[in-house]
């Protein structure tokens, strides 16, 4: 790993859950492929992952704050430099998430139409077709008509039921972390 990381539970005022990312220098913690001014810049994905996995385990009324140790500080005082990107970067990940449940949504409406429609053809196939006919071949073709019908229905009550709750979260977290404080530390205060 090019460089570390690690947790620490701290008992700053009004911030009781710190994650402390160390670096040799601020350029680890972009995305060096990313050609972006800095504000704009990507944040690495081990980085921004380790954040979001620690964010993610505590409470989501928790206040967190991010602690970055630098071994080399920069001419420049980089503090407001990497706040303003570190909070970029996640107010992007939060906007991206948000379409990203919306088109799920849209999704869901379009799959329970398509789904409804396809569920009442069966039905009523299966009523036209065989009505009251008795025998081993009519209920056969009965089922099958109504299970096709409800299979159909699969998608949409995943989308309503399992897949937006994991986005909404994700969302949350990500405008969590987009506004969390942001303190740069030179190694010889750690």
């Amino acid at each position: 790993m090019r460089f570390s990381l690690s947790h620490t539970a701290a008992t700053d005022r009004g911030h009781p859950h710190s994650i402390s990312v160390k670096l040799r220098d601020m350029n680890q913690l972009f995305n060096s492929m990313d050609p972006s001014p800095f504000i704009e810049k990507d944040l690495d994905d081990d980085a921004e992952e380790f954040i979001v996995s620690w964010a993610q385990e505590f409470s989501p009324n928790a206040p967190l704050k991010l602690r970055i140790y630098l071994d080399q500080w920069p001419a420049e005082d980089p503090k407001e430099l990497i706040r303003t990107a570190v909070h970029n970067h996640f107010a992007h990940r939060a906007q991206i998430t948000d379409l990203e449940f919306k088109r799920l949504l849209r999704q869901g409406r379009t799959s329970l139409f398509i789904g409804l429609l396809f569920l009442a053809a069966c039905l009523i196939l299966s009523k036209m077709l065989l009505g009251h006919e008795a025998g081993t071949w009519a209920a056969v073709v009965r089922e099958s008509l109504t299970i096709a019908g409800w299979v159909a229905m699969w998608r949409p009550m995943q989308i309503y039921l399992y897949d937006w709750w994991p986005l909404l979260r994700r969302s949350r977290i990500y405008a969590k972390l987009s506004h969390m404080p942001v303190e740069l530390v030179p190694k010889a205060k750690s």
